[in-house]
C-alpha cells in the first residue's frame, strides 16, 4: 500500500492579498485510486476526501475556509454595504396572502430581526370566502421556536388534519434534508409522542387519525416506503403499506384538491404509476390506475367519480383522458382534452366547475381558464394575458375544490412577486398582493428583453435579459452576468429578486440562458439536452454568452456567469471547453466528479439519475460522459476567477465533489487569478436556512463577483 501523508504546509503558489500578507492556498495530499472500466482508467488523487468523520478532511476544508477568508477580507467593506442594501429592499415584518382550507385561512408571516417564518391561521368568517383580519390568530408553528439553539433548520411536510386538530409536520436539524416526523394538538399546542425519522411526503385520511407518510432509505435517501400510522401508536407499530422495489423509482403520497381519495406515486425520471385509496377507509388497500410503462408519465386529480389524467401516451407534450372510478386501465381511457403539438401541457388543474390549463407556449407560461358545462364538457378556455416579454406565471395556493375562485402568482425580472385571483364568472383578475420591496425600488427604471440565440446545430435558444436603464449602454461596455441550469426538464425562473437589485444598479446586465436540458419548452427540450446529448446544454450556453456579447449587451473582458448543482456540472463544463470567455465564475454545490459519483450507486440519488446522465456501467455511455465531465477534464492552462462554494452535510452533491474539484485545479491551473473553496459547516444543498444568514451569503457572493469583473463597487 502506498505511504500517504498528512496535509501539506507547502504551497503550490502563494497570495499577496490587499492586508499585506502572504497566504498559502492549502494543498491537499494526493494518494493514488485508479478506477478501471471498459479498458479505460479514471485517476482520482482525492479520493480520501470522502471521509467525513476524518479530522484530517476537516482541517482540509478549514483550511479552505481560512484562505478564502484572507482572499476576500479586502471585500469585507463592500459585504456590508451590499447586505445593507440588500436588507433595505425586504419589508422585514410581512405576511403571506391568506388562503382558505376546511373552515380556516392560514399564512405565514414574518418579523424583523427573526430568521424564519410563523405559521398562522384564523378561522373564516360566517360568509366563509371573506378573510377576515379582526379573527384572533392561532399560531400553528412557529420555525424560530424550532431553530433555537441549532446552527440549521428546515421544515418539510406540513399538514394539518381534516379536523384542523392535529399539524404533522417534519424537520431537519443538519441540512442533510432527513426529515423527523412530528404532530402535534393544535388545540393544547402539546407536542404528540407518536415520530418517525427519514420521513417525506405525508397525509392524512378523512379520520383525522390515520396518516400516511412516506419513508427513505437510509443509504440511498431513495424515498422507498410507505407506512400507516395510528395517532397514538409508536412508530414501531406502523404498517408498511408499500416498498418500491426499483431502484429508479421514488414514492409520494398525496389528496385529490376535493379530499376524496388519497394519491400515491411511484416515479422515476421518465415514468410513473398511480394508486389510489378512498379517504374515508385508510385501512383499505391502494388500487393501480395504470400500470407503469417505460417513458410513460401521468398524473391523476378527480371531480364527480372520474379521474382526469395528464398523459403522455400520444405524445410528449401531454393531453387529458378521463376514467370513471374503478373504471378499467388505458383500454378505458376517454380523450377529454388532445395533445396540443405547439404548446406542452404543463399542467392541468380540476375544481368543481372549472379547470385550469398551464401551458408552454413559446418557452412561456400560459394560463387558461375552462368552465365546466352540465354534461361536463369544457366551454372555450379564456386565457389569462401578461404584460411583459418574459416572466414566470403559475397557480398559487388553491385548497378549496367548490370555488369560483383561482389564484395565480405573477412576476417578472422587473416586477416583484404578486398573487391574484381570477373570477370565473367575470373573468376579470384582482391582484391580492405585490410584494412590498422598500428602499426606492422604481421598476420604471428597469427593462427586460427576451432574446433567441442560435445554438451550433441551428436550433433556437431563449435568452431573458434585465439591466437598469440609465446604467446601461449597447456597446459592449457594461459588465455580464449569465446564469444557467439546464437539467431534470427543470424551466430556469424567471423571477424577482430584491438582492438582485444591488447589481442591476452598479451597470451589471443579467442574463438568463434557458437551454436545452432544462423543460423551458417542454419535454422534447428535455430530452435534446440529457443522456447522449447532454453536451448540447453546454454548447448552448456557450452561443448564449458569444452571442450576448456580440449584440452589445456586456464586455467580452467582464463576463461573469453562475450555476448551481447540476448547473455547476454547466459550470465547470464550459469552463473546460472555452476558459477564455468567461472572466469570473461562482459555481454552487457543484456536480462536478460525474464518473466517480455516478459509479457509486450506494450514493444518494444515483441509480435514479441513470435516466437523466446514463449509465456508465455501459461502455457507450461511460465513455460519453467522461467527455464532458469536469473533474475528468481538468487539464493545464489558464482559469477565470473561480469561487466554488458547497456544504458539509449537502446530501444531493456531496461535499467533496468540489472539493476534490478545487485541490485538482490547484495543481494543473497556470495564471494567478484566485481559486477559493468555501464550505458551509452547518448546512446542505441549499445553504444557509435563515433568511438573514442566506442574504449574507449572497452579499458575499456578488463581492466576489463584482470585485473579479472590475464591476463597480
Amino acid at each position: 500500500m502506498e505511504k500517504t501523508t498528512e496535509l501539506s504546509a507547502a504551497p503550490t503558489r502563494s497570495e499577496t492579498f490587499s492586508t499585506g500578507l502572504a497566504v498559502s492556498a492549502p494543498v491537499a495530499r494526493r494518494e493514488s485510486t485508479p478506477t478501471t472500466l471498459h479498458g479505460q482508467t479514471l485517476e482520482d488523487d482525492y479520493r480520501w476526501m470522502r471521509d467525513k468523520e476524518s479530522a484530517e478532511v476537516i482541517r482540509y476544508l478549514e483550511a479552505e475556509n481560512a484562505y478564502t477568508a484572507a482572499a476576500m477580507k479586502s471585500t469585507e467593506d463592500l459585504q456590508v454595504k451590499l447586505y445593507a442594501e440588500m436588507l433595505s429592499h425586504i419589508k422585514e415584518t410581512d405576511q403571506s396572502v391568506p388562503f382558505r382550507e376546511r373552515g380556516w385561512y392560514y399564512y405565514t408571516r414574518t418579523v424583523e430581526g427573526s430568521q424564519y417564518p410563523i405559521h398562522c391561521r384564523k378561522k373564516a368568517a360566517a360568509a366563509g370566502e371573506i378573510y377576515d383580519a379582526t379573527q384572533p390568530e392561532a399560531v400553528i408553528l412557529d420555525v424560530n421556536q424550532l431553530a433555537e439553539g441549532q446552527a440549521f433548520m428546515a421544515v418539510g411536510g406540513l399538514s394539518v388534519s381534516p379536523d384542523g386538530e392535529k399539524l404533522a409536520y417534519s424537520t431537519d436539524n443538519t441540512g442533510f434534508r432527513q426529515y423527523t416526523l412530528h404532530i402535534r394538538n393544535l388545540t393544547t399546542g402539546e407536542e404528540y409522542p407518536d415520530a418517525a425519522e427519514r420521513v417525506g411526503s405525508l397525509v392524512w385520511a378523512e379520520d383525522s387519525r390515520t396518516l400516511f407518510y412516506t419513508t427513505e432509505d437510509a443509504v440511498t435517501k431513495r424515498q422507498d416506503k410507505l407506512f400507516r400510522h395510528r395517532l397514538g401508536d409508536a412508530a414501531s407499530y406502523d404498517a408498511v403499506i408499500y416498498a418500491e422495489r426499483d431502484e429508479r423509482f421514488n414514492l409520494a403520497v398525496g389528496k385529490t384538491r376535493d379530499g376524496k381519495y388519497l394519491m400515491l406515486e411511484a416515479g422515476s425520471h421518465t415514468t410513473n404509476e398511480c394508486s389510489y385509496l378512498s379517504a374515508d377507509t385508510p385501512g383499505g388497500v391502494f388500487l393501480v390506475i395504470a400500470p407503469r410503462l417505460d417513458d410513460q408519465e401521468y398524473y391523476v386529480d378527480h371531480r364527480n367519480g372520474l379521474f382526469y389524467i395528464r398523459v403522455n401516451d400520444t405524445g410528449r407534450n401531454f393531453r387529458v383522458v378521463t376514467v370513471p372510478v374503478d373504471g378499467g386501465g388505458r383500454e378505458e381511457w376517454k380523450e377529454f382534452l388532445p395533445e396540443d403539438k405547439e404548446a406542452p401541457l404543463e399542467d392541468f388543474d380540476v375544481f368543481d366547475r372549472f379547470c385550469v390549463l398551464s401551458k408552454r407556449e413559446q418557452g412561456l407560461t400560459s394560463l387558461s381558464v375552462s368552465r365546466f358545462v352540465d354534461d361536463g364538457v369544457l366551454e372555450s378556455p379564456q386565457k389569462i394575458a401578461f404584460p411583459e416579454p418574459t416572466y414566470t406565471a403559475m397557480g398559487h395556493v388553491n385548497r378549496e375544490f367548490s370555488t369560483t375562485k383561482f389564484r395565480y402568482s405573477y412576476q417578472s425580472l422587473v416586477s416583484p412577486a404578486s398573487v391574484y385571483e381570477y373570477d370565473i364568472a367575470t373573468g376579470d383578475s384582482e391582484l391580492l398582493k405585490e410584494q412590498e420591496i422598500p428602499g426606492g425600488f422604481d421598476r420604471a427604471h428597469y427593462a427586460s428583453e427576451r432574446l433567441w440565440v442560435t445554438a451550433p446545430d441551428g436550433v433556437r435558444v431563449p435568452v431573458s435579459l434585465v439591466y437598469r436603464r440609465d446604467r446601461f449602454h449597447k456597446n459592449g461596455s457594461n459588465p455580464l452576468y449569465v446564469y444557467g441550469y439546464g437539467s431534470y426538464g427543470y424551466p430556469l425562473p424567471v423571477g424577482f429578486s430584491p438582492a438582485r437589485l444591488s447589481l442591476l444598479n452598479r451597470g451589471v446586465v443579467l442574463a438568463y440562458a434557458h437551454i436545452r436540458g432544462g423543460g423551458d419548452l417542454g419535454d422534447a427540450w428535455h430530452d435534446a439536452g440529457k443522456m447522449m446529448v447532454k453536451r448540447n446544454t453546454f454548447t448552448d450556453f456557450i452561443a448564449v454568452v458569444e452571442a450576448v456579447v456580440a449584440q452589445g449587451y456586456g464586455a467580452n473582458d467582464k463576463v461573469a456567469i453562475e450555476g448551481g448543482s447540476a448547473g455547476g456540472l454547466l459550470m465547470g463544463a464550459v469552463v473546460n471547453e472555452r476558459p477564455d470567455l468567461f472572466r469570473v465564475v461562482l459555481s454552487h454545490v457543484p456536480f462536478v466528479d460525474v464518473m466517480n459519483t455516478m459509479l457509486d450507486a450506494s450514493l444518494p440519488l444515483t441509480v435514479a439519475e441513470y435516466e437523466e446522465w446514463g449509465n456508465p456501467n455501459e461502455p457507450e455511455a461511460f465513455g460519453y460522459m467522461r467527455s464532458y465531465s469536469p473533474y475528468d477534464n481538468l487539464k493545464p492552462g489558464d482559469y477565470p476567477a473561480i469561487l466554488v462554494k458547497t456544504s458539509l452535510n449537502d446530501s444531493q452533491v456531496m461535499y467533496w465533489e468540489p472539493a476534490k474539484y478545487v485541490a485538482k485545479l490547484r495543481t494543473l491551473k497556470k495564471n494567478d487569478t484566485l481559486l477559493l473553496l468555501h464550505i458551509n459547516m452547518d448546512a446542505g444543498h441549499g445553504g444557509a436556512s435563515g433568511r438573514y444568514d442566506y442574504l449574507k451569503e449572497i452579499a458575499f457572493d456578488y463581492a466576489f463577483l463584482l470585485r473579479e469583473m472590475g464591476a463597480e463597487f
